[in-house]
């Protein structure tokens, strides 16, 4: 089950980023713009935050079945002080939530908004953040710091 999940946990970070990206440039730019608030908008608003609640799920499922964070939680005094562990322990796993939340909260307050220009720019300002937030604590392959593979296969 853990690799299962894992593995989907690295499939569906990219709709996440994919989503993400293409929903913050894309109301960024009909806020500058003064484009009318659609429902194919809505819809983008709607996915964006629906796949970051997917990939939350998974994450929290995760963080309860990983060996390396059932390390963390049970040694926490000496896991702190291990870069990796630290990191899926705490740093990467705080932070993610920290984003969809932010997501989450921008999704919520631009459907409840009236005027066009100000759902896009609430999606565009919360969509950036969380986005920001989650390209920062993705254990990326290239990372000097904690590293894993674009895509992982169990």
């Amino acid at each position: 089950m853990y690799a299962i999940l894992l593995t989907l946990h690295s499939l569906i970070r990219w709709l996440v980023l994919i989503s993400l990206v293409i929903a913050s440039v894309y109301t960024y730019k009909s806020w500058k713009s003064g484009k009318v608030y659609t429902k194919k908008d809505d819809a983008l608003r709607h996915w964006t935050a629906t796949f970051a609640h997917i990939q939350m799920t998974i994450g929290l499922v995760l963080y309860f079945q990983s060996p390396l964070t059932a390390y963390f939680r049970s040694n926490f005094a000496e896991a702190i002080h291990n870069r990796e562990l630290r990191f899926f322990g705490m740093e990467h796993s705080l932070m993610m939530l920290v984003a969809v939340v932010l997501v989450s909260i921008g999704s919520s307050l631009s459907k409840r908004k009236q005027d066009d220009r100000v759902k896009f720019k609430t999606m565009a300002i919360w969509f950036t953040i969380g986005l920001v937030i989650i390209l920062l604590n993705i254990p990326w392959q290239f990372s000097p710091l904690v590293s894993r593979p674009y895509y992982r296969v169990f």
